[in-house]
């Protein structure tokens, strides 16, 4: 068994879920079961899909858990991208997040694509 809380992709992930925790609480109160939802979603599914990938036996499964987190990652891009273009995030700060997705979409890509290999 793999131990999920070694991998830089999980640990950045969870970083993730805190940094956009604290952006939806500066977004409008009716987004609150919409794109805040989403984001949030989005954003825990990150980390616990490498968490779960890390506990399965095959590398195949593994590779598996880490495609639906990348999934997830570009998913929640796009929710950051469109709340950039709602104006619920200041430019700077979206670019930030942006960035860091970016980065982490690359390294889990990264990490599979070794699994699988």
């Amino acid at each position: 068994m793999r131990n999920f809380r070694e991998y830089d992709v999980w640990i950045d992930g969870m970083k993730m879920v805190n940094d956009i925790y604290e952006i939806v609480e500066e977004f409008p109160k009716d987004e609150r079961f919409t794109l805040i939802s989403q984001m949030t979603r989005s954003a825990v599914s990150i980390p616990s899909n490498i968490a779960e990938g890390a506990s399965r036996s095959s590398e195949k499964d593994f590779g598996r858990f880490l495609e639906i987190s990348l999934g997830s990652a570009f998913e929640l891009e796009t929710q950051v991208r469109i709340a950039e273009r709602r104006k619920y995030i200041k430019d700077k700060k979206s670019l930030d997040v942006i960035e860091e997705l970016i980065s982490l979409q690359k390294r889990i890509s990264a990490l599979r694509k070794k699994i699988l290999s």
